[in-house]
């Protein structure tokens, strides 16, 4: 048997279509979604705490990478033809490693700072620093920096760069293989743990509590709710499947079918729209992390509410009346 006497999988509906579609949704949602929080942020400068340093850089990572996707849209609406160049392919898978990564270590530092400024109030008081948070984003950066950057030295294109792989070709699969399992028990698998951990335990103590506000409960328990749904619609999915999809290739290079690799086909490019959405629900930590964003959201709503109806309003008054035509002759 030879690798060519595999079954070819029916890409089109999925990488020309459902796919680009989803990059256009998370695109326009999370663009407004994180241009929004981060305006609030500024606003609020003086205001900004220990933990709205890890959600500015949250931010700001997922600014980074939704600008990347209007190129990734134009190649898949063009059937998988890359026009922007072999560099330009590196950068912007590199970006999309550095959001995803990023946000994950994100995530898992602002879990961390809410069970101590929570849980350990009086140890924590006065050593969760501003200072502090910074260092230890710069630290995330760097750390994801370096562990995003060898997946640059893997080919991306082939066939004078019209494609743009976000993995490998297959004669390096194998190698791209061990490497992602290792990328993604340090990316993903610790930083989920730690942040899981910590939410439920944070939750637990506060739902316990009886001296804790009503209102915190509330909050605490819809943030641990947003980071499950996080982490399990648009992380696990994408590192579980990526994962199957590159073993399946692997055995297909040395000349095995795998009966389950239309499976994970499908179930692998259902999960690269979904993690592309995570820019777009990043926004939603904003409101539960930041006390004042939730209700400076609700104030536009109501303002744009009142225009809206004014405007209604100010229309319906002023329409002339309309007159009857004369009967012709």
């Amino acid at each position: 048997m030879n690798n060519t006497s595999c079954p070819q999988q029916d890409k089109k509906l999925f990488e020309h279509t459902i796919l680009p579609a989803l990059h256009i949704l998370g695109f326009i949602v999370g663009l407004n979604g994180n241009r929004w929080g981060l305006n609030t942020l500024r606003r609020n400068w003086r205001k900004l705490g220990n933990i709205n340093i890890f959600v500015l850089n949250l931010g700001l990572a997922d600014i980074l990478y939704l600008l990347t996707l209007p190129f990734l849209i134009v190649y898949h609406l063009k059937r998988n033809k890359w026009i922007f160049g072999e560099g330009f392919c590196l950068v912007t898978r590199f970006c999309f490693n550095l959001n995803l990564y990023c946000s994950i270590g994100f995530l898992a530092c602002i879990s961390v700072y809410r069970i101590l400024s929570i849980v350990h109030p009086m140890r924590s008081m006065g050593r969760l620093t501003t200072t502090h948070s910074v260092i230890i984003s710069v630290v995330v950066w760097i750390l994801v920096g370096a562990q995003s950057l060898p997946d640059m030295f893997y080919p991306k294109t082939f066939k004078n760069g019209s494609k743009c792989f976000d993995s490998t070709s297959n004669e390096h699969m194998e190698s791209y293989l061990n490497y992602s399992i290792i990328w993604t028990s340090f990316g993903f698998c610790i930083p989920f743990l730690i942040t899981i951990w910590s939410y439920g335990h944070v939750t637990l103590v506060v739902c316990r509590s009886k001296t804790i506000d009503q209102d915190l409960k509330q909050r605490s328990l819809k943030l641990l709710v947003i980071l499950i749904l996080l982490f399990l619609l648009c992380y696990a999915p994408y590192h579980v499947f990526k994962n199957l999809s590159m073993y399946s290739r692997v055995l297909i290079h040395q000349e095995t079918c795998p009966k389950w690799d239309s499976g994970v086909f499908i179930a692998r490019q259902a999960s690269r729209g979904l993690v592309s959405l995570n820019s777009a629900l990043n926004p939603l930590v904003y409101l539960h992390v930041y006390e004042d964003m939730g209700a400076h959201l609700r104030q536009q709503l109501q303002g744009g509410q009142q225009m809206f109806s004014r405007l209604f309003k100010s229309n319906s008054c002023s329409a002339p009346v309309p007159q009857s035509e004369p009967d012709e002759v």
